[in-house]
């Protein structure tokens, strides 16, 4: 269990240092939602509030060629998803002792958080323009994808060794 906590915590510094070298203007917001996509932004609603899949094309394809909005919402996401995944690791410790449904809730927060990051990161390689940008994030988004939920198969150094590149292609070195 201490091997856990110690690797969890080291993701947690990684995600939370990768997410914090952008600017100081940059604020902390949820990973997008499908609904969302990356730009954090609602399309406009058509009819009965279905969202206008002209206009969401519009908005993404302007998007796409800002890499550093797209690399800004990475780092929000980030940022985001460390906080969410510490606090998930610590109601998961917690609630082992409280019994197995406790436990079994705890999971499923912590493989929601997991799985909505590694969707977010590859809905943002999707849409990013630039090669390099969208390397990265699809690389991370695979990551985050292989841990499942899992928080045995946390590697904190391959996945801060990411952060680095994507804080590289980013221009935040």
């Amino acid at each position: 269990m201490r091997r856990h906590v110690a690797a969890a915590a080291a993701l947690s510094f990684a995600l939370l240092a990768a997410g914090c070298s952008g600017s100081d203007q940059e604020s902390t917001t949820a990973a997008p939602t499908p609904a969302t996509g990356a730009s954090g932004t609602t399309a406009a609603a058509g009819p009965a509030g279905a969202a206008d899949p002209a206009v969401a094309a519009s908005a993404d394809a302007a998007l796409s060629a800002d890499t550093e909005a797209i690399c800004g919402q990475a780092a929000r996401t980030s940022t985001n998803f460390g906080t969410n995944f510490a606090a998930d690791y610590k109601n998961l410790i917690g609630a082992a002792a409280q019994g197995a449904e406790a436990k079994s809730r705890a999971q499923e927060k912590v493989t929601r958080d997991v799985d909505g990051y590694a969707y977010a990161l590859l809905d943002m390689s999707k849409l990013a323009a630039d090669p390099a940008l969208k390397k990265a994030l699809a690389t991370m988004g695979a990551q985050v994808t292989a841990l499942k939920g899992d928080i045995a198969k946390l590697d904190a150094e391959k996945l801060a060794n990411l952060h680095a590149t994507l804080d590289q292609v980013c221009g935040k070195n």
